[in-house]
């Protein structure tokens, strides 16, 4: 017998064992309106009213719907009102500029548009055939009315992702059912998750689906508590107030967490009973060991990327170190992990990390070329390095594409160079990531300017934050006489980089 997956399992199964179970508590200071505390019962009428809402627009099984928004308990529960009845939830990063958001509506063909309340001056000029604000729930849901029901395809588009990545513009990652299912599950089963758990969304949900998190914890039954908005002491108080027993996070979250304990009145909450989930970038070894020591919390590493659902690998603690000293545990925990199960990943001649797995997605939105060079050979080329150790587990050295992470966010070095060449005393530039203790890596651009200009670092900073998204503007400039190129006249950023990171082991932080 095979019954396919579909996102909406996770939902049913939640509303028919925990229906008066709180199954989601939405921020309560938002611009629009909190839901409160909604039972899990509650949230699957929510997800058929809006299924119904969409089904009255016109919009059929596998049109697009996008979202731009914070974390809030309506855009928890679009990942089944929308995808559970077959169409295509497109969850867009809140911090892009007008044009990059204008783009992306325009490249998935969204037929719909919600737009969170704070952002709806500055996405004033996005256009599609509906527009919404989230808030506006006569906008949103239809009751009393039963949408028509989906006949599940596993193999169906649940969702897009855009990600930056080798190219100025974003790809669409299309992920399907089966990717979802099997990154949900797995994941739950290494993180150990039951139904005794609750999990704070420090994490954006529009982050490759906030790394599966929406469906895998309600799935189990788990309270959702919702955060808006990252803040290390307020993270503290959700973890006293609610009982919060799991998080993810990015490295630059963990510290803000770690600089809010040092001022903390009392006993740090969730000591022996949080565990950490984090990627993005492997923080400081001396930042793990902190977590564990200072926080009492468990420390989980993981390595992924959004064509991958995320999960390709987890690092927790296990038995044979136990009885390790803080900073030999700490030392095997920033590794990337050892491969989830049903995840196959192998090192090619190049050093290129390559991974089969039912995670990996299924290409690029309408960009088939990118698409069968990304699954070239039955692999997905993740485009990083890394190196297997004897035991299994792998550790990233260096990321062979053009792409930055800082602050848990990937940021394309092409799209940085293409708004600072739009600059005209702009002549060349490279754009690299340096090392940096808070956020990881910051974002360095390596410029020659011509003759004569007086242009400044500021002036050039703030060109590009008009152009792109804020967090995406190189953190420093450096002025070069010229920058060094092969014979054939091509960049080597690697060289570039190497005196950033000289005394590294590796090239990533």
């Amino acid at each position: 017998m095979i019954v396919p997956f579909s996102v909406s399992d996770f939902l049913a199964r939640a509303a028919a064992v925990y229906g008066e179970r709180t199954g989601v508590v939405d921020e309560p200071t938002q611009p629009a309106p909190s839901l409160g505390d909604v039972t899990y019962a509650r949230m699957a009428e929510l997800a058929r009213a809006q299924a119904a809402k969409l089904e009255s627009l016109g919009l059929g099984v596998g049109d697009r719907v996008a979202y731009v928004s914070h974390n809030s308990a309506r855009l928890l529960t679009a990942f089944y009102g929308v995808c559970g009845w077959g169409r295509v939830l497109v969850p867009v990063n809140f911090r892009l500029s007008v044009d990059e958001v204008t783009y992306i509506v325009q490249h998935s063909g969204a037929r719909v548009v919600y737009v969170d309340p704070e952002l709806k001056d500055a996405l004033a000029d996005v256009e599609a055939e509906h527009v919404f604000v989230i808030g506006e729930d006569d906008d949103m849901f239809l009751f009393d009315t039963e949408p028509t029901p989906w006949e599940p395809d596993e193999n169906a588009t649940a969702t897009i992702n855009y990600t930056s990545g080798t190219t100025a513009r974003p790809k669409g990652v299309q992920i399907t059912h089966r990717n979802i299912w099997t990154n949900a599950t797995t994941f739950a089963l290494h993180a150990g998750v039951t139904d005794r758990d609750v999990y704070l969304h420090t994490l954006p949900m529009f982050h490759a689906n906030g790394w599966g998190m929406p469906f895998g914890m309600t799935g189990c039954g788990v309270p959702h508590i919702v955060l808006r908005k990252v803040d290390g002491a307020e993270i503290l108080r959700r973890v006293q107030r609610h009982g919060v027993t799991v998080m993810c996070a990015a490295p630059a979250v963990v510290a803000s967490v770690l600089e809010a304990a040092q001022t903390w009145d009392g006993e740090v909450p969730g000591r022996d009973r949080v565990r950490i989930i984090v990627a993005g970038a492997p923080p400081p070894t001396r930042t793990v060991a902190r977590v564990r020591e200072e926080l009492g919390w468990e420390f989980i590493q993981i390595y992924g990327l959004t064509e991958t659902s995320p999960l390709l690998t987890i690092n927790r603690m296990r038995q044979e170190w136990d009885d390790l000293p803080a900073e030999e545990a700490a030392a095997k925990l920033v590794r990337a992990g050892a491969p989830a199960l049903g995840c196959t990943l192998r090192i090619d001649d190049e050093g290129e990390v390559l991974a089969r797995s039912n995670v990996c997605l299924e290409g690029y939105w309408e960009q088939p070329e990118e698409s069968a060079r990304a699954l070239e050979g039955g692999w997905f080329h993740t485009g990083d390095g890394g190196v297997l150790g004897d035991d299994g587990y792998l550790t990233i050295m260096d990321r062979k594409k053009d792409v930055i992470i800082t602050g848990g966010e990937n940021v394309s070095s092409i799209e940085v160079e293409d708004a600072l060449f739009t600059h005209p005393d702009v002549t060349e530039v490279a754009v690299i990531g340096v090392p940096d203790e808070k956020w990881g890596e910051t974002i360095k651009a390596l410029v020659v300017t011509t003759p004569g200009s007086q242009v400044t670092e500021q002036e050039l900073i703030d060109h590009v934050k008009g152009k792109v998204a804020r967090y995406k503007a190189p953190s420093s400039i450096e002025f070069r006489d010229e920058l060094a190129r092969t014979a054939t006249g091509k960049l080597q950023k690697f060289k570039l980089r190497a005196p950033y990171w000289e005394g590294r082991d590796r090239q990533v932080n």
